[in-house]
């Protein structure tokens, strides 16, 4: 009988984005004390927010539930138009946590704006990320959110579109929709470099291979964490039982019977010490041996904020 082995997948984990929006709540911890007002959970993990919160950060969806003459970080996933004006308007001091991808997101929809297209926005409704870029122009941009919107899109000016996805989407779902919408509206442009963020590619890639292998699939996530879900589906979508996990705790031991090969990866948001524990725990569940799987080594950082 095969002895039980932990495949682990390369990359997982946090990228340069979400490492950059952790290390600015920190840093303006340091900086100002607590409290630290955040608009929205700065990255979508559980455990990363109730650390933050334990050390001062607040975390609220209106700048209503913020004092004036306070601190305030925007999350990784950005903010409308409508929300840096009202903060610039009630005088807050504000630290731009937005993910420099997602920036490039929001200016190319500036962009598009400006040179009288209108723009389809390709991403899930409920994702604060989604809501942000929306929020850049005030009208003429279409949300769709899968290939049946994508078939269905009237927009006032066919011949006048252009398309920007969110960046954690399934590179395989996003591609489907944007054929749909290239044979539907051949004029239709896209941006210069696809949205979708290095890290999230990296990760479904690694994914793709891991699943080739193993017989089960954990993604070490947060429910609310659109990469991670969409890890879960890519691996899913390949005939492996896959499994989203916050931590060891959410593991069930009946998942891991029959299976020898079993897969670890991590959504951006999950810190690698999640990783470690949900690796320790199904060791002693299995008595497993771990293997690191080769994968691309990410050497991506982002600058700070001035002022931290």
């Amino acid at each position: 009988m095969t002895s039980p082995e932990i495949l682990l997948a390369r990359p997982r984990g946090f990228c340069a984005g979400v490492e950059r929006a952790i290390e600015i709540v920190e840093k303006a911890l340091a900086r100002y004390g607590a409290p630290i007002y955040v608009r929205h959970e700065v990255v979508h993990n559980r455990h990363v927010v109730e650390g933050l919160r334990a050390r001062g950060a607040v975390f609220v969806e209106h700048l209503t539930e913020i004092p004036d003459g306070a601190t305030v970080i925007f999350s990784a996933h950005g903010v409308p138009l409508a929300v840096q004006q009202e903060a610039a308007r009630r005088g807050l001091r504000v630290f731009d946590a937005t993910c420099p991808l997602v920036t490039k997101v929001h200016v190319e929809v500036k962009r598009m704006h400006a040179q009288g297209l209108e723009a389809v926005m390709i991403g899930h409704g409920h994702h604060p990320e989604v809501e942000g870029t929306m929020g850049q122009i005030e009208s003429g941009i279409y949300l769709v959110e899968n290939e049946a919107d994508a078939a269905a899109l009237q927009p006032a000016h066919p011949s006048r579109l252009a398309y920007v996805t969110q960046t954690t989407l399934s590179v395989d779902d996003a591609a489907h929709i944007v054929n749909i919408l290239r044979k539907r509206f051949p004029t239709i442009s896209g941006p210069k470099k696809d949205d979708i963020c290095y890290a999230t590619q990296n990760r479904q890639d690694a994914v793709k291979c891991l699943a080739e292998q193993a017989e089960v699939v954990f993604v070490v996530g947060s429910k609310n964490s659109s990469n991670s879900n969409r890890l879960r589906e890519v691996a899913a979508l390949r005939g492996v039982a896959a499994w989203l996990v916050d931590d060891a705790q959410d593991i069930n031991p009946v998942w891991l019977e029959g299976k020898n090969k079993i897969g670890v990866t991590a959504g951006a948001s999950a810190p690698e010490t999640l990783i470690t524990e949900v690796i320790e725990h199904l060791k002693t569940l299995t008595g497993a041996t771990v293997r690191e799987l080769g994968g691309v080594a990410e050497t991506t950082v982002f600058p700070l904020p001035k002022g931290l």
